[in-house]
């Protein structure tokens, strides 16, 4: 379905010096500054698989996913997607993929978005009823009945992001390009984004390449995640081993009535080895325990020799915060 194999891509950016005399110099002698974008990743995704791939800003997740749009073209390597290179077979192959770039629009900014949902249907060319089907369909899912009539520059960004996701799925695409698309969006229609995603998924079998920053989105869609950092392919796999593999962290919630000394008198939180104590506040206190020197039920039996706990909860952290501590370990 999609296959990369030794991807790289350098952009040359021109160095601009200071001053009136440094531009009028790079008139006549400009230097340039080599930005690898991707070095050589290889990867490939199998048909109505949705893979989350995720990077800090910068790691190449974009130029990858305009090179398996057919935007870009790499300086080496090769790529497949539906058994065609997406920069050869350009105008075959984007007639069966979408794309939504949280940046970008494909939409017209100045005409009503019903008047740009008309020009895709030709510029596609989609059978007249089955572009009702698809337009009555996303227009429910997405909530859009009181945006069609209006020009895309008088919607807000989530408004616009909700128009592009239904934009892209006009068409019937096999394969659906997203980077970064619930950006903008408020907490109902990210609920909405991410229930149309998994249906045309499950019903469509539609393969899904997400980008996000938002890891409830990586976290509520995708069961693979890729990995990628300086423009290498870090991390290819099941979430759930991600976090077996390099998460010894958990978190510990406790919710107690004072802490105590042994004269009963109020005392500062305790910290046992191997515990670190992140908030606390109205009787609530959050931990930190590394499972590598001591357990959760270890700590929470130190922890009520001070502490008259009434309530605990106890899990891993956040996987943005997995990612996050993964990003600095490799200084990305």
């Amino acid at each position: 379905m999609i296959s990369l194999n030794n991807i790289k891509k350098t952009f040359r950016v021109a160095k601009r010096k200071k001053g009136a005399a440094g531009a009028f110099l790079s008139l006549f002698r400009r230097e340039y500054n080599e930005i690898h974008a991707l070095e050589g990743i290889s990867f490939s995704v199998e048909r109505g698989e949705i893979a989350g791939f995720i990077g800090p800003n910068g790691a190449g997740k974009s130029t990858a996913i305009k090179i398996m749009s057919g935007i870009l073209v790499p300086d080496s390597g090769e790529c497949t997607v539906l058994d065609m290179c997406p920069w050869k077979a350009r105008a075959r192959y984007v007639s069966r993929i979408g794309v939504v770039f949280g940046q970008r629009t494909q939409l017209w900014w100045d005409v009503p978005v019903e008047d740009s949902f008309e020009l895709l249907k030709d510029i596609y060319r989609v059978d007249a009823i089955r572009f009702e089907e698809n337009l009555g369909e996303l227009t429910e899912l997405l909530e859009l009945k009181e945006l069609l009539a209006v020009p895309l520059r008088q919607l807000s960004l989530g408004q616009r992001m909700r128009c592009e996701i239904a934009a892209s799925l006009l068409h019937d695409p096999e394969v659906l390009f997203l980077d970064e698309p619930t950006i903008g969006l408020d907490a109902l229609s990210k609920l909405a984004v991410r229930r149309i995603i998994a249906d045309l998924n499950r019903e469509r079998k539609i393969t899904v390449i997400l980008t996000s920053h938002d890891m409830d989105d990586i976290e509520a869609l995708t069961d693979r995640i890729l990995l990628i950092g300086k423009g290498k392919l870090l991390y290819d796999g099941a979430l759930g081993y991600l976090r077996a593999r390099y998460d010894r962290l958990r978190r510990l919630e406790l919710h107690y009535e004072h802490a105590r000394n042994e004269g009963g008198v109020s005392a500062p939180l305790p910290e046992p080895a191997g515990t670190k104590l992140l908030s606390w506040k109205d009787n609530h206190a959050v931990y930190e325990v590394d499972t590598g020197v001591i357990g959760v039920s270890a700590a929470l039996r130190v922890l009520g020799e001070s502490l008259d706990i009434r309530d605990m909860s106890a899990g891993s952290r956040p996987i943005e915060e997995l990612i996050a501590s993964l990003y600095r370990e490799g200084n990305l």
